[in-house]
């Protein structure tokens, strides 16, 4: 019967500073992650609020209504540069339909 190889008991000094060095780039991609979520939940409340006032607001005029889009859609570009295609995959068909039932149009 062959024994096994008993691991040592002292730390391989190669793995403990990978382990150190590794460590400080987890905190920072949650850190990320939290501040992505962060926006993502500032840009949903934003849109919602948006939304309830277009529908809810029955002095809001058509032009109001669409100002209103258009600086949500100016804002939410400015918290996620480059996202134009998310957008308008997104939150232009939302908007589309809450305007034709609102204004009636088509």
């Amino acid at each position: 019967m062959t024994e096994l190889p008993i691991p040592s008991q002292e730390p391989d000094s190669s793995a403990t500073a990978t382990t150190l060095q590794s460590e400080p780039a987890v905190p920072t991609s949650n850190a990320a992650a939290q501040e992505e979520q962060r926006l993502i939940r500032r840009l949903q409340m934003m849109m919602n609020l948006v939304m309830q006032t277009i529908a809810q607001d029955g002095s809001l005029t058509l032009d109001e209504a669409s100002q209103m889009i258009a600086d949500a859609r100016t804002a939410s570009l400015a918290m996620f540069p480059g996202k134009e295609l998310a957008y308008d995959l997104i939150w232009r068909p939302r908007f589309q339909r809450l305007m034709r039932e609102r204004f009636r149009l088509n």
